[in-house]
This record gives C-alpha cells, structure tokens and sequence, in this order.
C-alpha cells in the first residue's frame, strides 16, 4: 500500500516551534490511529518520505526513529518500514477486523472513487472530481416545488413505494425519454440510486466471475471496480481513432463476452463521441451476435456545439441495449437519482437484487424530480449550463494552449466535464500529481481509467466545478508544475514509470 497519497495534502507549520521531524511523525501517527494505515502497512521509504514533506533524509529519518521508538512502526533491514502489528506496537484493537473481512480485489486504485470525491486539501484547487458546480444547483426551484406540493401529496407517496420506484417519476422518466426517440413504458424503467448502483446491480445479475466483458480503456473508473469486483475478465478495446469493429467481433467469436460496456458521447475520460455510422454499425454487429450493450449516458445533454448523435438505445432494433441515465451531472449528485431502461424481464430481476440493498430509492427526490421534469424545468436548467461551462471549456482551452502547450497535448472536448492531457515529455503523471501537490493543485492520473498498468503519462482535468478566474489559477498552477518536472528531470534520472498513481 502506497500511502503517499494520504500524506501529500499533509503540510508542515513552519511556525510551530517543534522540530519538523516530530511533526511528520505526529501526522504519521494520527494516520496510524485512525487506522487509515492499517497494521502490516509498508511507509515509504526515506528519502520519497523526505520529498513528499520536502525535507531532507534524516528528518526523515529521525521521524521514523521516533515512530519506532513509540511502538508505532518497525523497520526490516533491505525491506523497509511498516506500521506495527498486533503485539509489536501499543495499537492494538479489541475486535480484529481485518481477518473478518471478506475478499476484496487488491487493485492498488480500489478506494480511488472516495478519494476522488473527498473534500480538497485548504487552499487545493481540484480538477478530479467530475461534479457539476455547486453555483448552479437549481435549489431555488427545488425549494419551490418542494414548499409549494408537500402539503398535497399524499402522505403514502413517501412511505414504502415499488422496488422499481416511485410512479410518477417512472412516467415521468419515459416522457423525457420519448423526446430523444427512446421509446420506453414504466415497465422498462427502475429507478437508481444513482447509475452506479445500476452497473453494480448488472454485474449482480449478468455476471459470474470468469465472464467476459469488453469494455473501451481508458474508461469510466466505476464501471472497472463493479465489474472486476464481480471477478469478470475485462477486454479492451482502446478507445483512440475509430471505433474497432473487428477487434470487437474477433472478441466475440473467441471469448462469448457476457457485454461490451460503453460511453458513446462525451466518452469518460476521453470525451470522444461514435458517429452516428459507428453508432449504426455497433447495433448491427451486437444483433448478429446477440450482444448486450450497456450504454452509460451521463453527458450527451451536454453539449457545447452541434448536438451529439442519436443514443445507442434509439438504434436498439434487437432489445439488446440497456440504457444508464443520472441525474448527477446535469442537475447535483447529492440527488443519488438515476434510472435504467430495459426490457422488463431485466427491469424485474434488477428489481429483485436491488430489494437486498436498499428496498427502493429515496422517494423525495424522485418526487421533486417528476415534478421537476413535467414542469419543463431541466430545458432551460441544460441551457443555462451549457452556455456557462462552454466559457469554461474554452477558458481552459486558451489557458492550456498558452501556458502548457510545450509539456501537454490535449484535444478540446465537444461536451461533457473533462479535458484529457498527454504529456509530451518523459514525465509520469504519478510524478506530476506529487509535485502539483506542492503547488497546491489536484487531478486524476491516467492510469486510474485503465483495467491494467498503462504507461503512465496521461490525466484527466474536470472544467465544470469552478469558475472561470479560478480554472486560470488552476493552469498557472500547473503550468508551474510542469516547469518544475521539466528542470528536475534535466537533472536527476525520471521516476519509473511502472509505479502506481496515487490521489
């Protein structure tokens, strides 16, 4: 376990009159009480500890030899330094957890989405989230909707209502739905406590582990860990040029893959969109062999140009493809709504599963959401957020064109949340998160969009969740990142790429 990315947000008071040794080992300590660093963990090692606090090795050093010293950590000679275990430090708990836990995937990036989400560092910019911005929540007509309908609703409306959701809000769903040429009836529709929990309940249903699934990398995180953590083999189809065709038949012959995973607009986090003759030819090859096509469309309502082609479901001429939707991106996350469409022998098995997890999803919000779609509120919300993050997207755009077009390469996206940067030096991105750190400025590396290790040298950067003076603050940042990377690597030999990213 890498636990650098637990102390990289971690600074030193300069004006605090202990010594700075002490005060690395106190941040180390309260790690370890916290059982953030578990027992048996290995600390880095001196001198990547003495980088990450900038500091020189012995302070380093001797904030180990104080650790040791409490009972904290112990260190193997020509191994390292580790986190004491039971009966060699004075940690030591009543109940031992870990030995009761299930198995879980040893993916070095498994606990990457709560890392993602969790509140910044004071005074750290963060572009790794990929959150709509706050300023434009639609609370005010939450709050009207709200205050002016509680007191008709039945009280009924919010106790108990059906696994597959609440009605009104199912209708609802198929309306807005209709709009788009997807043609659906309630009983296609269950609603979600987000899409995420759609992908984990597919992978409940449809998945034994061995099964195959093809998916395009890099790729939507989520979808990696429901997957894997199902004990699937994931195929990759890269997600660069033209969308492989044979590459995807040849799968199909070899492997009988259970499904192929996809984002076909504003693709997560490339931001590459199938053509409509990709998108047709895609339906045509999954009929012939009866393919199940899950279709992840958290972005398509937003675009900044022309609008994006039909979805893959409005293509659908064989009932193979499922279609994800949330509500996160477009209006909050905090709403924890989403919805899957289907045909109802899927919608009522998904519904069986989902019974064991949360009985249905929170009422209130799907209230407030059907009401806020028959309204025709979402239309002038989408244009109004178009408008403000396409002066985003190109805000960063023109920034990272002026300040980093020596040490990045990027394409602009059409729509969605993301910008996906290459560096074009012999840099990692592991590297770059760590000294970006300094500079008090965060974003994903590559390699977390990946089913293996990858060279590491792409990251993805969200425009949506500030404002425009702060995204320029943001690339000045990183642009002086980059420089820093760029004159320490003419000096020094570049960190290995082989290593993990960390966030």
């Amino acid at each position: 376990m890498d636990i650098s990315n637990h102390l990289n947000s971690s600074e030193l008071n300069t004006s605090d009159k202990r010594p700075l040794y002490l005060q690395i080992a106190l941040v180390i300590a309260d790690k370890i009480q916290k059982q953030i660093l578990p027992p048996g963990t290995k600390l880095p090692p001196e001198r990547e500890l003495a980088d990450l606090f900038d500091v020189s090795r012995t302070t380093a050093i001797n904030a180990y030899r104080k650790l040791e010293q409490e009972g904290l950590v112990w260190t193997k000679v020509g191994s390292g330094t580790y986190v004491a275990q039971e009966g060699e430090g004075e940690l030591v708990s009543e109940v031992p957890w870990p030995q009761l836990f299930t198995a879980f995937p040893q993916n070095p990036l498994a606990s990457i989405l709560r890392k993602i989400v969790a509140a910044p560092a004071p005074g750290t910019i963060s572009l790794a989230p990929g959150m709509p911005d706050p300023a434009f929540y639609p609370m005010d007509a939450f709050a009207e909707l709200f205050n002016g309908n509680i007191g008709r609703t039945p009280p009924s409306d919010f106790g108990h209502i059906p696994i597959e959701g609440y009605d009104p809000f199912r209708k609802a769903i198929t309306t807005m739905l209709s709009e788009r040429g997807i043609f659906a009836s309630k009983e296609n529709v269950i609603a979600l406590s987000g899409s995420q929990e759609g992908l984990y309940l597919l992978s409940k249903v449809l998945l034994e582990p061995g099964d195959y699934v093809v998916m395009e990398v890099p790729t939507f995180i989520g979808a990696i860990q429901a997957f894997q953590a199902a004990g699937a083999k994931v195929l990759s189809l890269p997600c660069t040029g033209r969308f492989s065709l044979e590459l995807l038949e040849d799968f199909l012959i070899r492997y009988r893959p259970k499904l192929l995973y996809l984002i076909p607009t504003y693709q997560n986090p490339t931001g590459r969109v199938l053509s409509e003759q990709e998108r047709k030819d895609l339906i045509q090859l999954a009929k012939r062999y009866r393919l199940v096509i899950v279709e992840d469309d958290p972005y398509s309502d937003l675009f900044y140009g022309e609008q994006p082609p039909r979805a893959l479901k409005v293509l659908d001429s064989y009932g193979g493809v499922v279609y994800l939707g949330t509500f996160s991106k477009i209006l909050f996350p905090g709403l924890r709504t989403g919805y899957l469409v289907g045909p109802p022998v899927l919608i009522n098995r998904l519904a069986l599963e989902k019974q064991l997890v949360d009985l249905h999803s929170n009422n209130i919000a799907q209230w407030l959401l059907a009401m806020f779609l028959n309204e025709g509120k979402l239309a002038q919300h989408l244009t109004m957020v178009r408008r403000e993050y396409k002066k985003r997207r190109d805000t960063m755009a023109t920034a990272l064109r002026r300040l980093c077009a020596n040490d990045i390469e990027f394409t602009v996206p059409e729509g969605g949340f993301y910008f996906w940067c290459k560096l074009k030096h012999e840099a990692t991105s592991h590297q770059l998160l760590q000294e970006a750190a300094k500079n008090r400025i965060s974003f994903v590396p590559g390699q977390a969009f990946y089913t293996v290790p990858t060279n590491d040298n792409e990251f993805r950067l969200c425009f949506t969740s500030h404002n425009e003076a702060v995204l320029l603050e943001s690339v000045q940042r990183l642009a002086k990142t980059l420089a820093q990377i760029s004159k320490r690597n003419k000096e020094n030999d570049v960190m290995p790429s082989s290593l993990w990213p960390i966030i």
